[in-house]
């Protein structure tokens, strides 16, 4: 049997804004142990035709096809229905399963209505999946191509029938095979920049599969191989990996897909016991909320001064008001000395500043709307990085506070660019 698969969801509430389909996460994160790749997953109001073609058009595509959800005793759960009428197959009335609803009913003391024996209907050949942990059995089956299973919607019922249940079952029938991922988290460098830079390794393969992904100031690169073996899925991540790393350099900041820019720069920071303070114009606070959104942020983080106007440069920060008329707010000068005077005031050992004009007014013809100067005190002296962000107040900003923290970190790693 092959080993791709496909997941349904079923339910009308799952197409509003107000639910989300996180039974398709908890089935994928499952079945990637196992080596199998999910190609494909869907959310199907509860309508038996759009269901039943969406169960044949999935079984048609894929060897293992999951559904969840629909499988309740009202007439608006058409799972099985659906599931019957793609295979061509009955229902048929389990009386075993009959039993084990009325002996349930029975011992929370309700009396059983009549809608309820839908869920004791079981699909011509299925097996049944038991559901200690609610009233509607899961289903299993093979199918001309591979394996269909019809698994409960709530949460706290699919989860544990996947486990002990559905996973069991199909581990025997699937080949031998692994899944790993090598993720590189990447700060500093343009989305098409880095495609141009790294395209030219990864393009070669199709194995490992790659995948750029984007946000303001933040980059993700996901390798993902397939192989017989994990020795053999690791070699093929590091025939991969291992040159892109050597292209990107320094501009990747972590491997590990759960860690942060601001998770790595506290780390950097208590492995150096190095303690930081901001002033802030351009990003009101932001850097600060980043730097403190971590419990523990009091070991490294003294204190944030967010200076919006002149004045407050010149009575909180010490900025000379002959700096700021001479050169403007937003100026290489006054950054430094923004950094200079948060670092002088904390006592902290750096200290980040950043004024520009983040949009959607201001800006002047050689510093225009986007300009953000950004500044490093630190016991080795004073930085500022000038950059044009564009247009877009809240990009501007969120760049602004990625490239702050960027230059924090490579600050505390000693590198030079």
């Amino acid at each position: 049997m092959g080993k791709t698969a496909e997941i349904i969801a079923i339910g009308s509430e799952l197409l509003t804004p107000q639910r989300l389909d996180t039974n398709s996460l908890t089935i994928t994160e499952q079945l990637n142990l196992l080596g199998v790749d999910v190609v494909g997953k869907h959310i199907i109001g509860d309508d038996r035709n759009l269901l039943t073609d969406a169960i044949r058009a999935a079984m048609n595509r894929s060897a293992i096809v999951i559904l969840s959800g629909g499988l309740g005793p009202t007439e608006d759960d058409v799972t099985r229905d659906a599931a019957a009428a793609a295979l061509g197959r009955k229902l048929v009335l389990s009386l075993e399963q009959e039993s084990v609803l009325i002996n349930r009913f029975r011992q929370i003391n309700r009396p059983m209505a009549a809608n309820n024996l839908r869920q004791a209907y079981v699909i011509e050949g299925a097996e049944v999946m038991p559901n200690p942990n609610g009233t509607a059995p899961g289903q299993f089956l093979f199918t001309d191509r591979g394996v269909l299973a019809l698994l409960p919607g709530p949460p706290r019922e699919l989860r544990p029938m996947l486990i002990d249940e559905l996973i069991p079952r199909l581990r025997p029938v699937l080949p031998v095979q692994v899944i790993k991922v090598r993720t590189f988290r990447i700060t500093g460098i343009g989305e098409s920049d880095l495609d141009t830079l790294i395209a030219p390794v990864y393009t070669k393969y199709q194995n490992p599969a790659t995948t750029v992904l984007s946000a303001p100031g933040d980059l993700f690169v996901h390798l993902r191989a397939v192989a017989p073996t994990e020795k053999e899925a690791d070699e093929l991540l590091r025939e991969v990996g291992n040159p892109i790393a050597e292209l990107v350099g320094a501009k990747i900041y972590s491997e590990d897909p759960e860690e942060s820019l601001d998770a790595v720069v506290a780390r950097l920071l208590r492995k150096s016991h190095a303690t930081v303070a901001t002033a802030e114009s351009a990003s009101g606070g932001l850097v600060a909320a980043r730097l403190t959104d971590l419990g523990g942020s009091s070991s490294y983080f003294v204190a944030g001064y967010v200076t919006y106007t002149d004045q407050q440069k010149i009575e909180m920060l010490g900025v000379s008001p002959s700096l700021i008329q001479k050169n403007t707010a937003v100026s290489q000068p006054v950054a430094a000395a923004m950094a200079e005077g948060a670092r002088k005031k904390s006592g902290a050992t750096y200290a980040i500043s950043v004024t520009g004009y983040a949009g959607p007014s201001g800006g002047t013809e050689y510093d225009p709307v986007g300009t953000v100067f950004i500044g490093l005190a630190g016991p080795e002296g004073t930085r500022v990085v000038r950059y044009r962000y564009g247009v877009g107040r809240d990009r501007v900003r969120a760049l602004a506070v990625q490239h702050s923290l960027d230059l924090l970190r490579r600050t505390l790693l000693r590198i030079e660019n």
